[in-house]
């Protein structure tokens, strides 16, 4: 829980704060850009919220910081309302789940609504409020696990929701050695007519990204928006694997058709198709010159 005698100097005054245990994760900037910046090396209040949208964005921050680093002076009284809000609705049945964990660094998660099994795109944390609105929701069929560091809570739910882990065999470790489904190859793999996984070595080397309906590509940490290059890119400071694998993959990437890309690191991106493949050459280029 944040508090109030280690709030840092950089917020402005009023209620909502950021104290000094935050880990500069980008959470709380990506969730709720209109309240809080980086400032040095972390987060914190630039804009207290002025009306209901901000405040609720403010919130849903707050209970997303993966290391309770936000407070409010005053206690708040719409905690259940913001609460109701998570997951937070991105475009017809996808979802953000909010409910950062530790364990994978604030690296986001999301839900997929689904008539035949909804499926949870990596890990949040196991919170409460989250999983009995995720039980509203219709449940958790699969955990699809794009890579081997953003796993965090996924055995409890597993234990809650009997869902079967998915996860690539080259990524598996102590902590998921009993994984229900444990991909291999570099072929992609049809886990419905509309969900296509497909491996991306990199970053990782058993990493691999989900594409839904050709439209909405779960991609984990191999690729990401970056709001000060201003085009997507990868991490090549965090590739624990083979850069040059990554810009292998992502050529082979950059032939699927998607219009959204929604990481577990780095910010989410919105194009039509074209403007995608438009991004994913300069993305390309951008990986050459760095390699």
């Amino acid at each position: 829980m944040a508090q109030l005698k280690q709030r840092r100097s950089e917020n402005v005054d009023g209620n909502f704060y950021v104290d000094s245990t935050c880990i500069d994760c980008d959470t709380c900037r990506s969730i709720a850009p209109e309240i809080f910046n980086r400032s040095g090396e972390q987060s914190a209040v630039y804009h207290q919220p002025a009306n209901e949208i901000e405040r609720l964005h403010a919130m849903q921050a707050l209970l997303s910081c993966p290391t309770a680093s936000i407070g409010t002076v005053e206690k708040p009284k719409d905690i259940k309302a913001a609460q109701q809000s998570i997951p937070i609705l991105i475009e017809e049945n996808v979802y953000h789940c909010g409910y950062h964990s530790e364990h994978s660094y604030g690296a986001a998660s999301y839900l997929i609504q689904r008539s035949d099994g909804n499926i949870l795109v990596d890990s949040p944390r196991y919170a409460p409020p989250l999983v009995k609105r995720l039980e509203e929701m219709g449940g958790v069929r699969y955990m699809y696990l794009t890579h081997r560091d953003d796993v965090a809570d996924h055995r409890k739910f597993r234990e809650h929701f009997n869902c079967d882990r998915i996860l690539h065999a080259d990524d598996i470790t102590s902590s998921t050695k009993d994984i229900e489904i444990q991909l291999t190859g570099t072929k992609p793999i049809e886990l419905a007519p509309d969900v296509l996984i497909i491996p991306v070595p990199g970053h990782s080397k058993g990493h691999t990204v989900l594409l839904y309906r050709q439209k909405f590509l779960f991609t984990g940490d191999h690729l990401a928006w970056s709001p000060y290059l201003k085009h997507l890119y990868a991490f090549p400071r965090y590739c624990w694997y083979s850069w040059s694998e990554q810009v292998k993959s992502m050529h082979q990437l950059a032939n699927y058709t998607f219009e959204w890309v929604l990481p577990g690191h780095g910010r989410r991106y919105h194009a039509d198709a074209e403007t995608m493949h438009q991004q994913m050459q300069q993305c390309l280029a951008w990986m050459e010159a760095v390699n």
